[in-house]
């Protein structure tokens, strides 16, 4: 059975940092792409970072360019976002999905989805 499991979020200061995982089970990390996306109270669903075996690490989103990096603990099976010097407006609940071999930028070529973490940034 094919799990995807957030977890990292929570409570942060402006300016702060959090590595938020993805923990992967009933796949292997290496034959897929697992991407991270965002959804703000209100908003659409936004894609920020991919990483994949094929095709490397892609970033979507302009606003976390320079602050928000993926990584892969290929020991765990887990992916990881590293997102520094956060902003109020990086307020949303995170959510790691996948798609198969490379990466791409559209939810709608994500088939399986983690239930998402919520981060907050705020004094």
């Amino acid at each position: 059975q094919v799990q995807l499991v957030e977890s990292g979020g929570g409570l942060v200061q402006p300016g702060g940092s959090l590595r938020l995982s993805c923990a992967a089970s009933g796949l292997s990390l290496e034959d897929i792409a697992i991407g991270w996306f965002r959804q703000a109270p209100g908003k659409e669903r936004e894609a920020l970072l991919c990483i994949s075996t094929y095709d490397g690490n892609k970033n979507y989103a302009d606003s976390v360019k320079g602050r928000f990096t993926v990584s892969r603990d290929k020991d765990n099976n887990t992916v990881l976002l590293q997102m520094n010097n956060l902003k109020p407006e990086d307020t949303a609940v995170y959510y790691c999905a996948r798609t198969y071999y490379f990466c791409s930028g559209y939810v709608q070529n994500f088939d399986y989805w983690g239930k998402g973490t919520l981060v907050t940034v705020s004094n």
